[in-house]
């Protein structure tokens, strides 16, 4: 259970990597003009993220739940892989991914890195869902993965439509630009 805490808190701190990067990415943002889209359900989000990770930790330690090799160790692969490709669009986006859905004037949508996939719009998204169910059932915390799942579908209703409108705003891409995670 103590290797699932630690689990739980690395990604706790990967959550605050990710916090400074946007707020760097933030800053720059608005120097250029960038527009802040949707600052409504964002709160939810923050707390959605938090009870995602204390769920995790409080339903696997109080509830008793075992580690189960035969679905932890695929989920654990599952959560590291759902890490690779949320640092993928990180990386993708550079100085335009954020938490928040802000867009700078001017600047046209991703089309490169996981974004060149046409089909998959918003594949940080992915990333997160995989996550939401992997890290809890990693030990078998399948309260929290039910939860996090049902209320994240509803929150990324409101983002992906509040996304979208935020770059329906942007220039058409040419070969490769930048869009908001």
């Amino acid at each position: 259970m103590s290797w699932y805490l630690s689990l739980v808190l690395l990604v706790g701190v990967e959550r605050l990597a990710e916090l400074v990067v946007a707020r760097r990415n933030a800053r720059w943002s608005l120097a250029r003009g960038g527009i802040v889209h949707g600052r409504g359900h964002y709160p939810f989000m923050v707390v959605l993220h938090t009870g995602l990770l204390a769920g995790c930790a409080l339903e696997a330690g109080l509830a008793g739940r075992p580690f189960v090799p035969a679905l932890g160790w695929p989920m654990l692969a599952l959560v590291v892989a759902a890490q690779a490709l949320r640092w993928w669009c990180v990386t993708t986006l550079g100085r335009q991914w954020n938490t928040e859905v802000i867009v700078v004037p001017g600047l046209s949508p991703v089309t490169g890195g996981p974004y060149r996939l046409r089909w998959l719009r918003h594949p940080n998204y992915v990333a997160v869902a995989a996550e939401g169910v992997a890290l809890p059932l990693v030990h078998g915390a399948w309260i929290t993965a039910v939860t996090f799942t049902v209320l994240n579908a509803a929150l990324m209703v409101v983002r992906i439509r509040c996304e979208e409108a935020a770059l329906a705003t942007l220039s058409p891409a040419p070969s490769a630009g930048r869009a908001p995670a």
